[in-house]
């Protein structure tokens, strides 16, 4: 039993290390960049159209891969529209809630300071296209975030 729990241990730390490298070469080889805390808020007040990658470990989620690898076929496809960057999984934690994120990986849409949207999970390259040239196309909104409900005592949908 330890031996399995060691092993998982190591391979867990490898696939890290691994997407690691990823992410560092997507950064060097594309316009992708790699944010934090400070960062993230500061892309998402910049100008124009945002797509952030939320990411997962790897060993977790080996969607986010896939999801990673793709991200400089839709920076060519999308050319200067759209910019792009990644946040790593503890980040993506964090900030899920602020975005209503349920499922990894993610991209987040922001234009202007403002939500735009998210597709949540892997898709094949047909829906990608369509549905990243739909968020460039729809109006900021409200990201679905977590919530509090606000009642009135007496008083049916009160925040209607």
């Amino acid at each position: 039993m330890s031996e399995t729990i060691e092993f998982a241990t190591i391979r867990a730390a490898e696939m890290k290390a691994s997407f690691d490298k990823l992410l560092e070469r997507l950064r060097t080889q594309s316009k992708i960049i790699l944010l934090d805390e400070e960062g993230l808020e500061a892309f998402v007040m910049a100008g124009g159209d945002g797509m952030v990658l939320f990411t997962q470990e790897p060993d977790q989620q080996p969607e986010t891969w896939d999801v990673a690898v793709i991200l400089p076929e839709v920076i060519k496809l999308f050319g200067d529209r759209l910019r792009a960057a990644i946040i790593s999984p503890e980040q993506a934690r964090k900030e899920k809630a602020r975005y209503g994120i349920t499922r990894w990986p993610a991209l987040v849409f922001v234009r202007e300071g403002g939500y735009v949207g998210a597709i949540e999970g892997m898709r094949n390259w047909d829906e990608y296209t369509r549905e990243i040239a739909g968020m460039l196309e729809k109006p900021i909104g409200r990201a679905p975030s977590v919530g509090i409900p606000v009642t009135t005592p007496g008083v049916a949908d009160a925040c209607h």
